[in-house]
């Protein structure tokens, strides 16, 4: 066996590797869910668990943040790559969209680089959090999810309005325990997961006009509705949603090894790295491509592809030294292939 893999959950590395492959799939449909009510439609499903999934995992992985030096490692591991593909983002997008100027904004997150910052806030955030019973923090992170869309000013301004909007996952992650998700891998779990998948998708089917943006996060109340109390209420159902529809996810996550459980270790590189790809498909190639069950076969097919492409040892050992800031990889990879 693999040695980075002996002492790795497979159930964790399972649910990352689905969890990333739906996060390009969904960034690639996006392209299309203007043109097709269907594809919107399979979008807004993705929408309603996989991001908060990702996010409750992190949360679960969190526990050691008391140990010394912690917050300053994670300040390493997350603020230096998102400074540096900040950059990076912002000199592609100049040349790819030919803009008259370079314009660099450090504080607001270039697309999913959000992620990088909310998840630096939210190690910060448990210092307080922590000290709480768990009822009550995350009550706590819920009603402030809440209160952020009545302010304009929580917006994408360091990513404030989807840290607060998706901190209560990642605290409810940093709560759970092993035996919580041991009960979610029993089978009678498992078919209770399929039908609220089943009746999740057809309620969808059911509401096309649904707003998808809701299920992002990153908007106050105001952009949606004309009334707070109303935008409340939705990001309220919005919340019961997510959490039903996680708690299923992870029913349907399979525990033992599978040939894409490896990848599972690598998904930070496909998320900073896939953004390039998807940002020149939009602009280059998403032309010369119908919404319909053909593009969606392609789409998919595509999204899983880039998504094994950017995970293999050959471009994590070519981007560990701007992500993780080391080269372990670099050099085990070439002295592997010499």
């Amino acid at each position: 066996m693999d040695k980075s893999l002996k002492n790795r959950s497979f159930y964790f590395d399972n649910a990352k590797f689905l969890l990333i492959c739906l996060v390009v799939f969904g960034h690639l449909l996006q392209t299309f869910i203007a043109a097709s009510d269907h594809l919107k439609l399979l979008y807004v499903f993705i929408y309603t668990f996989h991001m908060p999934a990702f996010v409750l995992i992190s949360g679960y992985f969190a526990k050691n943040f008391r140990k010394p030096g912690y917050l300053l490692k994670t300040l390493k591991k997350l603020i230096l790559p998102y400074l540096f593909f900040q950059t990076g983002y912002t000199i592609f997008y100049y040349f790819l969209f030919q803009e008259n100027s370079f314009s660099l904004k450090l504080l607001y997150p270039e697309w999913s680089l959000w992620f990088l910052l909310s998840l630096f806030f939210w190690n910060v955030m448990l210092l307080s959090f922590s000290r709480w019973p768990a009822w009550v923090g995350i009550s706590l992170s819920i009603g402030i999810g809440l209160m952020a869309g009545y302010f304009d000013i929580i917006n994408g301004y360091l990513s404030l309005s989807r840290t607060f909007v998706f901190f209560p996952f990642f605290l409810v992650g940093f709560f759970l325990k092993k035996a919580h998700f041991a009960f979610a891998q029993t089978v009678a779990a498992k078919y209770v997961a399929l039908l609220v998948f089943f009746v999740a998708a057809c309620l969808i089917a059911l509401h096309p006009e649904i707003e998808e943006n809701w299920f992002l996060g990153s908007k106050p109340y105001d952009v949606f509705v004309d009334s707070n109390a109303v935008g409340a209420l939705a990001r309220s159902a919005v919340y019961v949603i997510n959490f039903v529809m996680i708690a299923s996810f992870f029913c349907l996550i399979p525990k033992r090894r599978l040939f894409f459980t490896k990848w599972g270790k690598n998904t930070l590189y496909v998320y900073l790295l896939h953004g390039f790809f998807i940002k020149y498909f939009r602009e280059e190639a998403a032309s010369d491509f119908i919404g319909n069950s053909q593009t969606f076969l392609l789409v998919l097919i595509i999204s899983f592809g880039l998504t094994v492409f950017l995970s293999s040892s050959f471009v994590t050992a070519m981007w560990q030294p701007m992500i993780e800031l080391r080269a372990s990889r670099w050099k085990s990879f070439f002295i592997r292939n010499a």
